[in-house]
Parts: C-alpha cells; sequence; structure tokens
C-alpha cells in the first residue's frame, strides 16, 4: 500500500464552471483517486475555491454582498455541483480560511528571511474612472506576442504567455472599458525567482521525464525564457494581509497578498483544513506535505488543464524551494488541453456551451463523466458536440453496458428464478473468456497507473464489450431449449461479469456501479479490486446469490432530445 496525494487546480469562486473545467482538473483527479482507494492505497484527495483577487471582489459588488458573504455562499454553491459529479474529495476547503492565511504570511516570512522577497516601488496601471489601482487581469488589451485582443495583463490565454499589464498594446480597464489608464507609483513586495532559476531547473531535470509532454514542455518553455522576479502583493481589500510583523509599512497601508501566490498554498491550507475540521481523528496534514513528519513516502499527483502549468510546475515549486524547508513537491503533474464546444469556447454571455450545473439539471452524472473522461483533451483539444455526446451515451453505456446487465438479469430471473443459478461447470468458453477478461482487467490497470484517460475508458469499453461477445457466441435465450444447465452456468457467468464491471468501472460511473452492486445480495457492498485470479475464474458470485433487476441504467437520447439541446445550449457555429 502506498500514499498518494492528489490535488487538481482551484476553481474560482467568480462562477459556475463548463465541462472543460471539470475535465481538465477535477473529474480525472477524482477517477484516479478512486481506482487507487480501490486497490487499497492510502489516498488523500484535496481542493478548494480559490476566492482572493478582484473578480471576487467584483462579483460581490454586481450582487450587493459583503465580498466574504459571497464567497461562502459561492463556494457552498460549487461544493454542490461538484457533489453532483459525485466528486469525492476527501476535503474541498477555501482559500480565504484561516489556515492558508497562516501558512502563506510563514512562506512570505521564510522568503523574505532567505533573501527572495524585496520591496520595489513600481508603476502601476491606475485606472481614474474607476478609482483604483488595476490588478494584471483586469487590464486588457492586445497580446504582443500572439495578437489576441483579449489578453489580461497577467497572461494571454490564448497563447499562454505570461505577462504584465504594460506589455499589452491598445491596454483598457477590464471593469469600465475606460482606455483613460495612468501609471502611477505604488510599493510592492517582489518574488525573486530569477535567483531561483537553477534550483528550479535541476528540479525539474529530475522530476519531469514521468510528465506528460504536455506539461514537461510547458515547463520548460519558461525556464528557456528564463524566471523573472514577480510582485507577489496587491493594493486590494481582500486578500491575505501582509503581516504588519514583517512588513509594518505595507501592512499600514492594506496590501495583501496576490492570488497567484497565495492560491498554491492552499493545497496546504486545505489539507490542514481537514485535519482541523476533525480533532478527535488525529489527522496529520504535516505528514501529507511536510518531508520530515512523513511526506517523503507520498507520491504527489496533480491535475490541471494547460494554462495553470506554468504556476505549479515552475512558479510554486521556486516558493517552495525560497522557504528552505522541506515541503513535499509535486511527483506527477497531469496537463490537460482544451475541451472546446463545437470547436469554439464556451460563453456564458453568448449561451454557448454546456455549464456544471445545467449538465446535472438534464442528464444524470455518470453520463457526463463517462463521456468526458473517454474523450478527455490529453494529447490535443477535443470538442464536445451533441451528436458525439449522444451516440457516446447510447452505444456505449445504454447498449453495451445497460442493455446486457438489464437483459441478462431479466431472462434469469425469468427462466430460473431470483437467485444466481448454479448450472453445469464451466468449460472451454469460460475459460477463454476468463483469459480475455484478465488480459483486458490488466490493460485497464496499466493505463489508469499511466494516467492514460481516453485508453483506460476504450480498455473499459473493452471488458463491456467482452461480456456481450460471450452472450451472443453462447445464446442462452437458445440453449436453455436443449442444455438448461449450460443456460444456467452462461448466465452465472454473465451476472459475475456484471459483479466484475460494478467493481472496475466504478472510477467512471460510480452511481451506476453501485446500482450494479446493489443487485446482488452480499455480505457486504465492497468495490474492492479484482485480482487477476478472480477475473480468470468468474465465479466471485456464488450460485444461490439472490438478486434483482434494477432499473435502466442509461435511457438512451432520443433524436429529439438531441434536437432540444441544441436548441437550448447551441450548435455548430454557422
Amino acid at each position: 500500500m502506498a500514499r498518494h496525494l492528489i490535488t487538481s487546480a482551484l476553481p474560482y469562486i467568480n462562477g459556475i464552471k463548463h465541462l472543460g473545467n471539470m475535465v481538465g482538473s477535477m473529474l480525472p483527479a477524482d477517477v484516479y483517486a478512486r481506482y487507487l482507494r480501490q486497490r487499497g492505497h492510502d489516498v488523500l484527495y484535496i481542493c478548494a475555491t480559490d476566492e482572493h483577487g478582484t473578480p471576487a471582489e467584483l462579483a460581490a459588488k454586481e450582487q450587493g454582498l459583503p465580498v466574504a458573504e459571497f464567497c461562502a455562499g459561492a463556494h457552498d454553491a460549487q461544493k454542490a455541483i461538484y457533489d453532483g459529479f459525485a466528486l469525492a474529495f476527501d476535503h474541498f476547503g477555501r482559500s480565504s480560511s484561516p489556515q492558508n492565511a497562516e501558512l502563506t504570511q510563514h512562506f512570505a516570512r521564510r522568503l523574505n528571511e532567505n533573501g527572495f522577497i524585496e520591496e520595489r516601488a513600481i508603476r502601476q496601471v491606475y485606472s481614474p474612472a474607476d478609482g483604483r489601482f488595476l490588478p494584471d487581469r483586469y487590464v486588457e488589451g492586445t497580446c504582443p506576442h500572439c495578437g489576441y485582443d483579449k489578453a489580461r495583463g497577467d497572461q494571454c490565454e490564448n497563447c499562454t504567455r505570461v505577462l504584465d499589464p504594460t506589455d499589452l498594446i491598445n491596454p483598457r480597464s477590464a471593469i469600465s472599458g475606460s482606455t483613460e489608464l495612468e501609471v502611477r507609483e505604488t510599493t510592492h513586495l517582489f518574488l525573486l525567482q530569477s535567483k531561483l532559476q537553477g534550483e528550479v531547473e535541476a528540479w525539474i531535470d529530475e522530476v519531469s521525464d514521468e510528465w506528460p509532454q504536455l506539461a514537461s514542455s510547458i515547463a520548460r518553455k519558461w525556464l528557456t525564457e528564463g524566471l523573472h522576479d514577480r510582485a507577489i502583493t496587491r493594493d486590494l481589500d481582500w486578500g491575505v494581509p501582509v503581516p504588519a510583523d514583517t512588513w509594518p509599512t505595507l501592512a499600514a497601508e492594506g496590501k495583501v497578498f496576490y492570488v497567484w501566490f497565495d492560491a498554491p498554498i492552499e493545497y496546504i491550507g486545505s489539507t490542514k483544513e481537514w485535519a482541523d475540521a476533525a480533532p478527535e481523528e488525529n489527522r496529520d496534514w504535516k505528514s501529507w506535505w511536510y518531508e520530515p513528519a512523513g511526506a517523503s513516502d507520498v507520491r504527489y499527483t496533480e491535475f490541471m488543464a494547460k494554462d495553470n502549468v506554468p504556476f505549479h510546475s515552475v512558479m510554486f515549486p521556486a516558493t517552495e524551494m525560497g522557504v528552505r524547508e522541506p515541503w513535499k513537491k509535486v511527483d506527477q503533474l497531469k496537463a490537460f488541453n482544451w475541451l472546446t464546444y463545437y470547436g469554439g469556447k464556451f460563453s456564458t454571455s453568448q449561451k454557448r456551451g454546456v455549464f456544471t450545473d445545467q449538465a446535472l439539471d438534464i442528464l444524470p452524472a455518470d453520463y457526463w463523466r463517462y463521456f468526458l473522461i473517454a474523450n478527455a483533451p490529453e494529447s490535443d483539444d477535443s470538442s464536445f458536440t451533441w451528436e458525439h455526446f449522444t451516440a457516446t451515451v447510447n452505444k456505449d453505456l445504454a447498449d453495451t453496458l445497460g442493455n446486457f446487465v438489464n437483459r441478462v438479469l431479466s431472462f434469469s430471473k425469468k427462466r430460473f428464478g431470483e437467485e444466481v443459478p448454479a448450472g453445469a461447470e464451466a468449460g472451454a468458453p469460460e475459460a477463454k473468456l476468463g483469459e480475455e477478461i484478465a488480459s483486458l482487467l490488466s490493460d485497464y490497470e496499466t493505463q489508469m497507473e499511466a494516467l492514460q484517460f481516453r485508453k483506460a475508458a476504450a480498455a473499459l469499453r473493452a471488458l463491456w464489450s467482452a461480456g456481450n461477445s460471450y452472450l451472443e457466441e453462447k445464446a442462452p435465450w437458445l440453449e436453455i431449449k436443449t442444455n438448461p444447465e449450460g443456460a444456467a452456468l452462461t448466465l452465472r457467468t454473465a451476472m459475475n461479469l456484471i459483479h466484475l464491471y460494478a467493481v472496475v468501472s466504478e472510477p467512471f460511473i460510480p452511481s451506476s456501479s453501485a446500482a450494479m452492486r446493489a443487485a446482488f445480495t452480499l455480505p457486504t457492498d465492497t468495490a474492492t479490486w479484482v485480482t487477476q485470479d478472480e477475473a480468470k475464474s468468474l465465479n466471485s458470485l456464488p450460485a444461490g446469490t439472490p438478486f434483482t433487476v434494477p432499473p435502466v441504467l442509461f435511457a438512451k437520447i432520443t433524436d429529439e432530445d438531441l434536437e432540444t439541446y441544441k436548441e437550448r445550449f447551441g450548435g455548430a457555429p454557422e
């Protein structure tokens, strides 16, 4: 048994996320965490809402709420959606927590003691129309590198280059749209990342061979261009305060740490929240993050879309190195490309694309979970279309898996009653099937271990298909006319396959897997992983086990449904 720490990109607090956000971080992390738990590993899956920064302030202002009250409500709303998707976080915290504030200030003090923080007077964009300094992401303009005309002052989402607001061509306020911007002097703390470049490079050389090419290439691109010193404070009302014991003047001016500095620290903060939430359990948060306390034995895997990779592959590791304390750094960084909507961007304002709350309104979570992981944007961007979604649900879930479960159990109940029939001893077809299932299961495990989710989904689908091929070959509906004992064997074997599917499908479709397990009256409802011997023998479900026929697992999406969804959410661009 190994110890696995899993984190996914922190969803920002100011709105409900679309399906691309789900498949690019939280969902694959959940699939992997569920798989590892079934294999008997000690798993801690940590996430949180990212709550600081100007967007939270503006969203709160728009709703007429104090920002703290707005964030509390938005956190609960997001958590409810993630519960609906059956994301099994061990803890879903908040970056505005006291634990994160304490740790962020600790990191800043240590970086300062070690000579990696410096006060600098800088010239920053000020908007007279808004009466405030504009944080980087609230200055918009044209990217000087790729020409994208909606680049933000901190990063161009089109080419992912990190920017400063003064880099932008034709800058404007994202709040008011005003182009009457001034540059005024203000003092901020800078993290001297340039001093840590060599250490980060050496670390990347050591660990990134295990990373997907997408993640390692982004990290190396950053290092090739050189790490720049970056401001870690802002003139905002909402954020982790600069500690007065270290920077009294800046604290008196109300400076707070910038969101990119405190958000990654929230992974540790959220783990401390998890520990503090159950003092009676004596949870040891440090054993997951602090190497002398046990974290050196932890395997840390992080999931995120490509735009977040620079912050977590280079900037946060630099921060961890600069504190000169043995904090756990990421071992495996699984990065994803974009999920598009008919090749274009999801857009709330243009009513294009499906957002997570809407998805759950129209169909159960397992439909979305399976489709998204089976089409995860791993090597390239992938496109969501309603036609592809409908075909996948109907073919893989309804026909291949759901129909197999229903017809096996319905036919067996009709001909042999409500217990698993005994029948004849297993023969050559069952031995052949067992070898095939064991081989496919091994392939599935290999792909899951390698975080190759599309390939894992293909292996899972092949497992389901093998059951259908066996059923067609044996044809118990014909076999029963001349060989009832043989038909009973076929059905008993098929029911063992259903039980196996219930276990191995759990990371992808947990609710449906639970329904399959619940069809059989067993001493305990366990989803413990299937061994190779169990896969080969297909006899872990004994004859005489009571069963019920569950409701239809997956209803097909009709042509009428398809047209309704396209009309509501937008179809292919004209």
